[in-house]
């Protein structure tokens, strides 16, 4: 389903990182993790067509990127909307409907008929007639989910989804984007900081840092030993009841670590 071969991506004079091989079989569950700064969004930019590498190359169902592909779902972080947005959560999930994600709304029969369609997949029937900004980041959330789901997407492309979401609602969102690759075999990159919510449903991880990368299994990536030799320093992953913590990689963004309130350590 997603093809990314010798691909590489320069930020001014510095390499986020090169030689990425990595194939996403179709229902195939992939987290990308790293520091902030290490090109994990950047890299589903370039999926999206939005940035391009400096080398290498990337399909998706055997196609090269470009921008506005149907079979591409695009789901990003929470960021709350404002409370005198007049739209209603139907017209933000219509949006997808109609294409004026990539350009202006072009409305077609049967356009309210799948509006309602995703609205109850998403579990947010009750609240189709509502302003959006009056509603809680998680009921948003699931908008967005319901936007990126339009046109029955084989590839989800998750930009930290869960951030700022709390547990009840990181649990229903990630059961709405595992249900979509289960149900119509769609593969998922997942880009997240904090792996545990997922943890459970990841085939794959995708570790990116200082340039470097290491892919495989949750339980061949997240090891002491293996994120010591990634990062060049000492780097410990601790388990606290059903909980990894990964304590002691550097980040250029303190505030985004989750499981150490010393600011030492980022969730993995």
């Amino acid at each position: 389903m997603l093809e990314v071969t010798g691909a590489a991506l320069h930020r001014g004079d510095r390499e986020l990182w090169s030689g990425l091989d990595l194939t996403v079989a179709p229902g195939e569950f992939i987290a990308v993790l790293g520091p902030s700064g290490s090109g994990k969004t950047t890299l589903l930019r370039s999926i999206l067509g939005l940035q391009p590498l400096s080398a290498g190359a990337i399909t998706v169902a055997g196609e090269p990127v470009r921008r506005g592909n149907p079979r591409i779902g695009y789901i990003p972080q929470q960021r709350a909307i404002a409370p005198d947005t007049s739209m209603r959560a139907r017209d933000l999930v219509a949006l997808g409907v109609q294409g004026s994600r990539f350009g202006l709304p072009i409305p077609h029969r049967g356009d309210r008929a799948k509006v309602d369609r995703l609205l109850e997949s998403v579990g947010a029937s009750h609240y189709a007639d509502r302003r959006v900004g009056l509603l809680s980041g998680g009921e948003q959330q699931r908008l967005r989910v319901g936007q990126a789901l339009a046109d029955e997407p084989s590839l989800l492309l998750c930009d930290e989804p869960l951030s700022a979401l709390d547990l009840a609602n990181q649990v229903a969102v990630t059961d709405i984007i595992d249900r979509q690759r289960r149900e119509r075999g769609a593969a998922v990159l997942f880009v997240t900081h904090d792996i545990n919510p997922i943890l459970s449903r990841v085939d794959r991880i995708l570790y990116i840092a200082g340039g470097r990368f290491l892919l495989g299994t949750p339980d061949e990536v997240l090891q002491t030993r293996v994120l010591t030799d990634l990062y060049g320093t000492p780097v410990f992953v601790l388990r606290a009841g059903d909980r990894l913590v990964v304590v002691g990689v550097p980040d250029a963004e303190p505030h985004h670590l989750h499981d150490d309130d010393h600011g030492h350590g980022g969730a993995a």
